[in-house]
């Protein structure tokens, strides 16, 4: 049996994120056959055509889309900012859509793609993900529809570096996180 790659990427920019922190988490809790990587967008500059056409890609942009180019799946984890998506993972989507072809098709055509959150809020990320499937139908991912984990009031589920340490709410991440992984690996 071959390992599922599933390359995380977490939409947040805090040291000390929740978002990350679930990313973590979820690399522990990875069924067997499975395996995480955890990456951020840190390093990833404001998209502008201008940069684009002098200098091209910049290096953390390729560098991500490879990486997300060899993995089986893609798992967003997703802040939730005014209701919709955070602007950094939004932004980091948008130049790694630029990226013309990887491996023979564009970056997400056909990428089975799963979208997590964690807010201190109390509804979840309930409507920031339901904001992230537009964009992921443009790309023409796979998003997977077979479950929903959106962690409200995540900060007294943490450790003060962000790691999720309420049990419940691992089960939670652990039962989606096998979910997904089959659905990639399908």
């Amino acid at each position: 049996m071959t390992t599922t790659r599933i390359l995380g990427l977490s939409g947040s920019l805090r040291a000390a994120s929740f978002n990350t922190g679930l990313l973590r988490a979820a690399a522990r809790l990875m069924p067997d056959g499975a395996e995480l990587t955890v990456r951020t967008i840190d390093g990833i500059p404001l998209y502008d055509g201008d940069v684009e056409v002098k200098e091209g890609i910049p290096a953390a942009v390729t560098e991500l889309g490879k990486e997300i180019a060899a993995a089986d799946g893609l798992l967003l984890a997703s802040p939730e900012y005014n209701n919709s998506v955070p602007g950094p993972l939004k932004n980091a989507v948008d130049w790694l859509s630029r990226l013309d072809e990887i491996h023979g098709r564009p970056l997400f055509a056909g990428k089975p793609v799963a979208v997590i959150g964690a807010t201190p809020g109390g509804f979840g990320t309930v409507l920031g993900q339901s904001a992230w499937l537009p964009v992921l139908r443009t790309l023409e991912t796979r998003p997977w529809f077979g479950g929903r984990l959106m962690v409200a009031r995540v900060s007294g589920l943490t450790d003060d570096t962000g790691l999720l340490t309420d049990e419940d709410t691992k089960v939670k991440l652990k039962d989606f996180l096998a979910g997904f992984a089959a659905f990639a690996r399908s």
